[in-house]
This record gives structure tokens, C-alpha cells and sequence, in this order.
């Protein structure tokens, strides 16, 4: 009997925590996960778990949303860690963690980012992307009007946008997530990752990804260090030279954009130094739009 006590708590526990991750499932398919009757599950269901707000739509089962999010502390610190904010506080343990959720702490802290972009119009997407990616299934979609495949690996979050890190013919490359359109996804085909691009996803300290990496060498005026440095804009730079003015650093790159867009945002504090043909991309774009901000003549 306490044999048979022990099977029904192992299998009441895995669906408690299939519906507090968000699961949805019919009882047809729990009946054939744990090997029981179909009556097993439903007595599971509507006896045994009755106490759970569940709720019903076209037979698959879930947790009311008011339900969901019960999180600890643990699930917070993970949260955290994932979304790259755990370095936003200094410490993020137990005690932390309670005075930051209560309500009487809230005035103690407020945290402003206006540089995420908004993506919450894309939310369907988002989410068939990460089930794509957690079933390891291939993708297709249109990107820069040309129509693609690919492996997808891991949705990157790189300084407020959101990208996409997918095996494209033998490539790991980068796909911007604003500019994917009419997603589709064979959740019946699964793809095998491979060692080489999850290795190299894990020692890559930068969200985008290249065959062969550019070495980029930038001067940053001495005004601009403290902030600069303080804020870890470029994770692999290697100081070269350093004086009373001006910082001389060494970064590597794998698009052109990657290091054109820091560049901007930081003018006039900082310079391309080499190599030469991004001096010049930079200095045309700038050219480019200054043309477009001059005053006309009447």
C-alpha cells in the first residue's frame, strides 16, 4: 500500500509542477506519460488535486493565471542571472530578496532603462522561437526580404535587443528579432546542437557571432573613461596604451555594426583608431546625416 501511496505523490507532484511552469496537457496525454488508466488521471485531476484553481479549454488543462507566479526565492535568483540583472544589486540572497518584495521597502528603489526595445507586440513570435528552441526544431522565416533556415540556438538580449542565435548552413550567425517575419517552425523535426557552436556560445562574451573576428582598436578620451569602464560597454577590450588624456584599447568584433553603433552613442569621446575602412564607414554615415540636417536656403 505505501509502495502504491508513494507512486500517486511522485505522480501528483510532476503534474503540480507541469502546471506551476505553465504547462498545458490533456489527460490523455498524462495517461500515457505515467503509464495509467485515463480514470487515474481525470480522479487526479478533479479529486485529488481539486483544491488547484485549474481551468479547462479544448481538453487541455492548466493553472489559472492568478495561480501562476508563485516563485522562490531560488526561481527569483535564476530569473535574475538569465535576465543579465543580478549585477544590477549588490547582493541578491534571501534577505535581499524579501525587503525587495515588500511593499514598505518599494520606495527605496527605482530602477530607469529606457533603452529595451519594445517588442511587446511580437510576443507570438517571441514565444514560437523559444518553443522552437527549447524543442530543437528548425525555423523558417523571412529576413531582409530573403527567405531563410535555420537551427535555432538562443534568443540574446545585447544592449536593449533582442537577437537571434541560429545554424544557418554550417553558421552560427546572428538574427536581429525586430527584422524576422512570417516565422514558421517544423515542431515535428527535431536537429541534434552541435559541441563546436554551444562551446562557443558559452565562451563568446559578445551577442554576436563570426567565423573570423575583427580586430577594432578605439581611442576613449580620459572624460569618458570612468563611465565607459563602469559600465563594461566592450567585455574582451585589452588596455594598450594609457596616458593623462586619452585610453588606447583593443577589442574584437564580428560585424561592423557591432562596433559602429557603440561608437556613436559614445561621440566625440571616442575614436576608431584602426582598422581603417571603419574610420571611414563611420565618417561617411555621420557625413551622410549631417547633409540631411542643414538648414535650406530660401
Amino acid at each position: 500500500m505505501k509502495k502504491e501511496h508513494d507512486k500517486i505523490g511522485k505522480r501528483l507532484g510532476i503534474i503540480i509542477t507541469k502546471l506551476n511552469n505553465g504547462e498545458r496537457f490533456t489527460a490523455e496525454e498524462l495517461a500515457e506519460e505515467f503509464n495509467v488508466n485515463i480514470r487515474t488521471i481525470q480522479r487526479d485531476l478533479k479529486d485529488r488535486l481539486s483544491y488547484i484553481p485549474l481551468q479547462k479549454e479544448q481538453n487541455c488543462y492548466f493553472l489559472s493565471r492568478h495561480a501562476l507566479g508563485k516563485l522562490s526565492y531560488k526561481d527569483i535568483q535564476n530569473f535574475a542571472h538569465l535576465s543579465g540583472i543580478s549585477s544590477l544589486y549588490p547582493s541578491l540572497d534571501h534577505t535581499f530578496i524579501s525587503d525587495l518584495l515588500e511593499l514598505k521597502f518599494n520606495s527605496l528603489y527605482m530602477v530607469k532603462n529606457n533603452n529595451f526595445e519594445n517588442i511587446s507586440d511580437k510576443k507570438e513570435l517571441f514565444e514560437q522561437l523559444s518553443g522552437a528552441i527549447t524543442r530543437q526544431s528548425p525555423v523558417h522565416f523571412i529576413y531582409n526580404d530573403k527567405q531563410r533556415s535555420a537551427n535555432p540556438y538562443k534568443l540574446i538580449n545585447n544592449n536593449g535587443i533582442w537577437y537571434l542565435l541560429a545554424d544557418e548552413n554550417g553558421d552560427l550567425k546572428t538574427f536581429t528579432f525586430s527584422k524576422i517575419k512570417q516565422l514558421k517552425w517544423d515542431f515535428q523535426i527535431h536537429f541534434s546542437p552541435k559541441n563546436e557552436f554551444l562551446k562557443q556560445i558559452e565562451n563568446n562574451e559578445s551577442s554576436w557571432f563570426s567565423k573570423e573576428l575583427i580586430e577594432v582598436v578605439l581611442e576613449v578620451e580620459n572624460i569618458a573613461k570612468e563611465y565607459f569602464f563602469r559600465k563594461e560597454t566592450l567585455p574582451n577590450k585589452k588596455i594598450l596604451e594609457q596616458d593623462e588624456h586619452k585610453l588606447i584599447i583593443s577589442t574584437q568584433i564580428a560585424y561592423d555594426d557591432e562596433i559602429i553603433h557603440l561608437v556613436k552613442y559614445w561621440i566625440p569621446y571616442i575614436k576608431i583608431v584602426s582598422p581603417l575602412y571603419l574610420q571611414e564607414k563611420l565618417s561617411n554615415m555621420l557625413e551622410s546625416y549631417l547633409k540631411t540636417t542643414q538648414p535650406v536656403d530660401e
